[in-house]
């Protein structure tokens, strides 16, 4: 018998607990289903230079094995409860495995885009639309990245994000709540021609 969720029942009540920054462990055998929180799949270069292969939410797995970068971590962007599941035990795992791919895609759209500035707006407006919250201002994300976390999204300098979300604020496009952003409804970032 499996519940709903797809997960066996002996299964369901190892959920385990994250603080941010500490890395969900690497499990050949098992994905883990976010719960609640946010996690950061990343991996390095050889120069050093770190590469977010994507940020995953309530309902979203991860796992080592759906990458075949190496090295390969799960960073806790928020506190973060997930439950540990063995491959073998999902019944039906294509479409969490068709969502995982899909927002992939996106993700590798986003830190394709240039400018620079288009790539960190696509990046604010995903992390609104699935980590946001609708206030009277716009949606509020609701969990900080660092100015360095999001130019290793979107390759760039951390230099280079702050002065661009000084920028976003200037015209409207955000509007800054203690550590988070609210992604103001209806703007663009700037104009670019295309030839």
């Amino acid at each position: 018998m499996t519940l709903a969720s797809g997960i066996a029942p002996e299964f369901s009540q190892q959920q385990r607990y994250f603080q941010r920054r500490d890395r969900l462990p690497l499990r050949r055998d098992h994905l883990w289903k976010i719960q609640s929180g946010v996690v950061r799949t990343l991996t390095y270069l050889e120069n050093g230079t770190v590469v977010t292969l994507g940020l995953w939410g309530r309902g979203d797995i991860v796992s080592r094995v759906l990458s075949k970068a190496d090295p390969y971590y799960m960073e806790c962007v928020t506190p973060v409860q997930a439950i540990p599941v063995p491959i073998s035990e999902f019944d039906n795992l294509y479409p969490l495995l068709i969502e995982h791919i899909h927002q992939l895609q996106t993700f590798l759209e986003i830190v394709h885009s240039r400018p620079v500035d288009e790539a960190l707006h696509k990046l604010l407006t995903l992390l609104a639309n699935k980590f946001g919250s609708g206030v009277s201002q716009g949606q509020l994300i609701e969990f900080h990245l660092t100015h360095q976390e999001i130019a290793e999204t979107i390759g760039t300098t951390r230099v280079t994000v702050t002065r661009l979300l000084k920028e976003f604020e200037q015209h409207g496009i955000i509007e800054r709540l203690n550590r988070q952003f609210i992604l103001l409804p209806g703007h663009q970032p700037f104009w670019h021609y295309e030839i």
